[in-house]
């Protein structure tokens, strides 16, 4: 390969954009609530998109983005390659408006260690009730 033409393909994959860690969500089968007082169930389903190399764990954390400063929790698993997060492997406090729809939103965050060392973060955003 000539010197012109790996300088031309290097700058043709530099220019590449890169993947980007993504999440997607179903609230599922929730209990409706919405007299404000949530209820302690099993996370939604999670589907995981591009996580980055080195993850080897994925904390869950949920915000009502009508009223952050409620901690609805979530939750750490380890990650070891799975596309699909299932019910069950955290719990968490549903969504539960006192009134009307609000919208909350799931950030999963990679990480090396189970308590640190954030690679990249994904988020996603629905409201509820849908």
């Amino acid at each position: 390969m000539t010197k012109a033409l790996a300088v031309a393909v290097a700058l043709t994959l530099s220019a590449l954009p890169a993947q980007a860690f993504e999440i997607g969500f179903e609230w599922g089968a929730l209990k409706s609530c919405t007299n404000g007082s949530p209820n302690t169930v099993d996370n939604p389903r999670f589907e995981l998109t591009d996580v980055p190399e080195g993850t080897k764990f994925i904390r869950f954390k949920m915000v009502d983005l009508n009223y952050p400063s409620f901690d609805h929790g979530g939750g750490t698993i380890a990650y070891t390659g799975q596309t699909v997060i299932e019910p069950g492997s955290f719990k968490y406090k549903s969504p539960c408006p006192p009134s009307g729809q609000h919208k909350y939103q799931w950030t999963a965050t990679a990480q090396s260690k189970k308590s640190g060392g954030k690679i990249d973060a994904a988020k996603a955003v629905r409201k509820y009730p849908e």
